[in-house]
Protein backbone atom coordinates (compact mmCIF):
# COMPACT_ATOMS: atom_id res chain seq x y z
CA UNK A 1 0.00 0.00 0.00
CA UNK A 2 1.37 3.42 -0.95
CA UNK A 3 0.39 6.67 0.67
CA UNK A 4 1.09 10.32 0.05
CA UNK A 5 2.95 11.91 2.96
CA UNK A 6 3.79 15.60 3.15
CA UNK A 7 7.49 16.32 2.82
CA UNK A 8 7.55 18.06 6.19
CA UNK A 9 6.11 14.93 7.81
CA UNK A 10 8.98 12.75 6.60
CA UNK A 11 11.89 15.20 6.81
CA UNK A 12 14.57 13.91 9.20
CA UNK A 13 14.43 15.86 12.44
CA UNK A 14 17.34 18.10 13.53
CA UNK A 15 17.07 16.37 16.91
CA UNK A 16 17.91 13.02 15.33
CA UNK A 17 20.68 14.55 13.24
CA UNK A 18 22.15 16.06 16.41
CA UNK A 19 22.12 12.62 18.06
CA UNK A 20 23.90 11.12 15.04
CA UNK A 21 26.45 13.95 15.20
CA UNK A 22 27.10 13.31 18.90
CA UNK A 23 27.50 9.61 18.15
CA UNK A 24 29.95 10.36 15.33
CA UNK A 25 32.05 12.84 17.29
CA UNK A 26 32.20 10.63 20.39
CA UNK A 27 33.11 7.60 18.23
CA UNK A 28 35.97 9.65 16.78
CA UNK A 29 37.04 10.68 20.30
CA UNK A 30 37.10 7.05 21.42
CA UNK A 31 38.94 5.88 18.29
CA UNK A 32 41.63 8.59 18.45
CA UNK A 33 41.86 8.67 22.26
CA UNK A 34 41.24 12.41 21.92
CA UNK A 35 39.27 12.79 25.16
CA UNK A 36 41.11 13.08 28.48
CA UNK A 37 38.47 10.68 29.84
CA UNK A 38 38.13 7.53 27.75
CA UNK A 39 35.19 6.47 29.88
CA UNK A 40 33.19 9.65 29.27
CA UNK A 41 33.78 9.39 25.51
CA UNK A 42 32.61 5.76 25.59
CA UNK A 43 29.56 6.81 27.63
CA UNK A 44 28.58 9.47 25.08
CA UNK A 45 29.13 7.09 22.18
CA UNK A 46 27.08 4.27 23.71
CA UNK A 47 24.22 6.45 24.99
CA UNK A 48 23.88 8.44 21.76
CA UNK A 49 24.15 5.22 19.72
CA UNK A 50 21.55 3.56 21.92
CA UNK A 51 19.11 6.47 21.50
CA UNK A 52 19.69 6.47 17.73
CA UNK A 53 18.82 2.77 17.67
CA UNK A 54 15.67 3.46 19.71
CA UNK A 55 14.63 6.04 17.13
CA UNK A 56 15.21 3.53 14.34
CA UNK A 57 13.23 0.94 16.30
CA UNK A 58 10.21 3.21 16.57
CA UNK A 59 10.61 4.40 12.97
CA UNK A 60 10.42 0.78 11.83
CA UNK A 61 7.12 0.33 13.68
CA UNK A 62 5.75 3.54 12.19
CA UNK A 63 6.92 2.90 8.64
CA UNK A 64 5.50 -0.61 8.64
CA UNK A 65 2.21 0.70 10.03
CA UNK A 66 2.09 3.35 7.30
CA UNK A 67 2.39 0.76 4.56
CA UNK A 68 -0.07 -1.41 6.45
CA UNK A 69 -2.79 1.24 6.22
CA UNK A 70 -2.36 3.72 9.08
CA UNK A 71 -2.00 6.98 7.16
CA UNK A 72 -2.13 9.01 10.40
CA UNK A 73 1.52 8.13 11.08
CA UNK A 74 2.93 10.98 9.03
CA UNK A 75 0.97 13.74 10.77
CA UNK A 76 2.14 12.46 14.17
CA UNK A 77 5.76 13.10 13.25
CA UNK A 78 6.91 9.51 13.67
CA UNK A 79 8.61 9.43 10.28
CA UNK A 80 10.94 12.29 11.22
CA UNK A 81 12.90 10.09 13.68
CA UNK A 82 12.35 12.75 16.33
CA UNK A 83 12.25 11.03 19.75
CA UNK A 84 10.32 13.99 21.17
CA UNK A 85 7.37 13.01 18.97
CA UNK A 86 6.82 9.69 20.69
CA UNK A 87 3.66 9.19 22.69
CA UNK A 88 5.67 8.57 25.87
CA UNK A 89 9.12 10.13 25.52
CA UNK A 90 9.85 9.16 29.14
CA UNK A 91 9.17 5.48 28.49
CA UNK A 92 10.68 5.44 25.01
CA UNK A 93 13.94 7.28 25.72
CA UNK A 94 14.59 8.19 29.35
CA UNK A 95 13.79 4.85 31.01
CA UNK A 96 15.73 2.74 28.48
CA UNK A 97 18.79 4.94 29.07
CA UNK A 98 18.34 4.59 32.85
CA UNK A 99 18.15 0.80 32.48
CA UNK A 100 21.41 0.84 30.51
CA UNK A 101 23.12 2.88 33.21
CA UNK A 102 21.75 0.73 36.03
CA UNK A 103 22.37 -2.71 34.65
CA UNK A 104 23.69 -2.69 31.11
CA UNK A 105 20.37 -3.95 29.79
CA UNK A 106 18.81 -2.72 26.55
CA UNK A 107 15.30 -2.81 27.91
CA UNK A 108 12.64 -1.57 25.45
CA UNK A 109 10.43 1.36 26.32
CA UNK A 110 7.13 2.87 25.24
CA UNK A 111 6.29 3.21 21.58
CA UNK A 112 4.56 5.15 18.86
CA UNK A 113 0.77 5.19 18.86
CA UNK A 114 -0.61 3.22 15.93
CA UNK A 115 -4.27 3.33 14.97
CA UNK A 116 -4.73 -0.41 14.64
CA UNK A 117 -8.31 -0.04 13.43
CA UNK A 118 -6.98 1.29 10.12
CA UNK A 119 -4.94 -1.85 9.49
CA UNK A 120 -6.52 -4.94 7.98
CA UNK A 121 -5.12 -8.44 8.25
CA UNK A 122 -3.44 -10.27 11.09
CA UNK A 123 -0.16 -10.65 9.22
CA UNK A 124 0.18 -6.88 8.89
CA UNK A 125 -0.45 -6.38 12.59
CA UNK A 126 2.21 -8.97 13.44
CA UNK A 127 4.72 -7.41 11.05
CA UNK A 128 4.22 -3.98 12.60
CA UNK A 129 5.08 -5.37 16.04
CA UNK A 130 8.02 -7.40 14.76
CA UNK A 131 9.57 -4.50 12.83
CA UNK A 132 11.03 -2.86 15.94
CA UNK A 133 13.00 -5.76 17.44
CA UNK A 134 14.05 -6.89 13.97
CA UNK A 135 15.61 -3.45 13.59
CA UNK A 136 17.58 -3.95 16.81
CA UNK A 137 18.74 -7.31 15.46
CA UNK A 138 19.83 -5.68 12.20
CA UNK A 139 21.71 -2.94 14.07
CA UNK A 140 23.46 -5.63 16.14
CA UNK A 141 24.60 -7.37 12.94
CA UNK A 142 25.95 -4.08 11.55
CA UNK A 143 27.75 -3.15 14.79
CA UNK A 144 29.40 -6.55 15.03
CA UNK A 145 30.44 -6.66 11.36
CA UNK A 146 34.12 -5.98 12.19
CA UNK A 147 34.04 -8.97 14.56
CA UNK A 148 32.35 -11.56 12.36
CA UNK A 149 34.30 -10.36 9.33
CA UNK A 150 37.55 -10.74 11.25
CA UNK A 151 38.43 -7.08 10.69
CA UNK A 152 39.20 -5.97 14.24
CA UNK A 153 42.96 -6.00 13.76
CA UNK A 154 44.15 -2.42 14.04
CA UNK A 155 40.93 -1.26 15.72
CA UNK A 156 41.76 0.59 18.97
CA UNK A 157 40.95 -1.65 21.94
CA UNK A 158 38.68 0.82 23.75
CA UNK A 159 36.68 1.47 20.58
CA UNK A 160 36.28 -2.29 20.14
CA UNK A 161 35.04 -2.60 23.71
CA UNK A 162 32.54 0.24 23.23
CA UNK A 163 31.27 -1.26 19.98
CA UNK A 164 30.84 -4.66 21.64
CA UNK A 165 28.90 -3.18 24.56
CA UNK A 166 26.60 -1.24 22.24
CA UNK A 167 26.01 -4.45 20.28
CA UNK A 168 25.17 -6.23 23.54
CA UNK A 169 22.45 -3.64 24.18
CA UNK A 170 20.96 -4.31 20.75
CA UNK A 171 20.91 -8.07 21.33
CA UNK A 172 19.30 -7.68 24.77
CA UNK A 173 16.70 -5.32 23.28
CA UNK A 174 15.87 -7.73 20.45
CA UNK A 175 15.51 -10.72 22.77
CA UNK A 176 13.47 -8.86 25.40
CA UNK A 177 11.25 -7.26 22.78
CA UNK A 178 10.39 -10.64 21.30
CA UNK A 179 9.21 -12.05 24.64
CA UNK A 180 5.46 -12.83 24.41
CA UNK A 181 4.73 -10.55 27.38
CA UNK A 182 1.78 -8.13 27.26
CA UNK A 183 3.03 -4.65 26.51
CA UNK A 184 6.06 -5.87 24.55
CA UNK A 185 6.42 -6.38 20.82
CA UNK A 186 6.59 -10.14 21.14
CA UNK A 187 3.06 -10.19 22.46
CA UNK A 188 2.05 -7.80 19.68
CA UNK A 189 3.26 -10.38 17.16
CA UNK A 190 1.01 -13.15 18.51
CA UNK A 191 -1.90 -11.01 19.72
CA UNK A 192 -3.72 -10.85 16.34
CA UNK A 193 -3.84 -14.64 16.33
CA UNK A 194 -5.44 -14.94 19.78
CA UNK A 195 -9.18 -15.11 20.39
CA UNK A 196 -11.04 -11.95 21.37
CA UNK A 197 -11.71 -13.43 24.80
CA UNK A 198 -8.03 -14.07 25.51
CA UNK A 199 -7.08 -10.57 24.34
CA UNK A 200 -9.64 -9.01 26.68
CA UNK A 201 -8.33 -11.01 29.62
CA UNK A 202 -4.72 -10.08 28.91
CA UNK A 203 -5.27 -6.39 28.10
CA UNK A 204 -5.33 -5.12 31.74
CA UNK A 205 -1.82 -6.54 32.30
CA UNK A 206 -0.21 -4.74 29.35
CA UNK A 207 0.88 -1.62 31.31
CA UNK A 208 2.77 -3.83 33.78
CA UNK A 209 4.56 -6.12 31.33
CA UNK A 210 7.70 -4.01 31.12
CA UNK A 211 7.90 -3.67 34.90
CA UNK A 212 7.43 -7.42 35.32
CA UNK A 213 10.26 -8.20 32.91
CA UNK A 214 12.60 -5.76 34.64
CA UNK A 215 11.70 -7.28 38.00
CA UNK A 216 12.34 -10.82 36.75
CA UNK A 217 15.80 -9.82 35.56
CA UNK A 218 16.71 -9.00 39.17
CA UNK A 219 16.31 -12.68 40.04
CA UNK A 220 19.88 -14.08 39.85
CA UNK A 221 18.90 -17.35 38.17
CA UNK A 222 16.79 -15.58 35.52
CA UNK A 223 19.49 -12.94 34.98
CA UNK A 224 22.14 -15.61 34.49
CA UNK A 225 19.98 -17.57 32.05
CA UNK A 226 19.15 -14.43 30.08
CA UNK A 227 22.73 -13.23 29.74
CA UNK A 228 23.87 -16.74 28.82
CA UNK A 229 21.49 -16.52 25.87
CA UNK A 230 22.82 -13.04 25.04
CA UNK A 231 26.42 -14.28 25.17
CA UNK A 232 25.52 -17.18 22.88
CA UNK A 233 24.17 -14.78 20.25
CA UNK A 234 27.13 -12.42 20.59
CA UNK A 235 29.62 -15.29 20.30
CA UNK A 236 27.87 -16.35 17.09
CA UNK A 237 28.51 -12.79 15.86
CA UNK A 238 32.18 -12.99 16.81
CA UNK A 239 32.00 -10.93 20.01
CA UNK A 240 33.40 -12.40 23.21
CA UNK A 241 32.48 -11.59 26.80
CA UNK A 242 35.89 -9.98 27.36
CA UNK A 243 35.04 -7.14 24.96
CA UNK A 244 31.54 -6.57 26.32
CA UNK A 245 32.79 -6.65 29.92
CA UNK A 246 35.40 -3.97 29.34
CA UNK A 247 32.98 -1.97 27.25
CA UNK A 248 30.67 -1.72 30.24
CA UNK A 249 33.59 -0.97 32.54
CA UNK A 250 34.62 2.03 30.43
CA UNK A 251 30.97 3.06 30.03
CA UNK A 252 30.67 3.49 33.81
CA UNK A 253 33.10 6.40 33.83
CA UNK A 254 31.70 7.71 37.12
CA UNK A 255 33.25 4.71 38.88
CA UNK A 256 36.71 5.81 37.79
CA UNK A 257 38.89 4.98 34.81
CA UNK A 258 39.49 1.21 34.63
CA UNK A 259 43.00 -0.10 34.33
CA UNK A 260 43.86 -0.82 30.71
CA UNK A 261 43.19 -4.54 30.21
CA UNK A 262 45.45 -6.76 28.18
CA UNK A 263 43.87 -8.04 24.99
CA UNK A 264 43.21 -11.73 24.60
Amino acid sequence: MTTAIARSDRRVSPVFLALVAIMGVSAWAVWTNFSTSKGFAVFLFVVSGWIVSLCLHEYAHARTALHGGDISIGAKGYLTLNPLKYTHALLSIVLPVVFVIMGGIGLPGGAVFIERGRIKGRVRHSLISAAGPLTNAAVAVVLTAPFWLGAVDGVPAVFRYALAFLALLQVTAAILNFLPVPGLDGYGVIEPWLSAGVRRQVEPFAPFGLIAVFGMLWIPEVNQLFFSAVDTVLHALGVNSWDTYWGQEYFRFWEGEPESPLSL
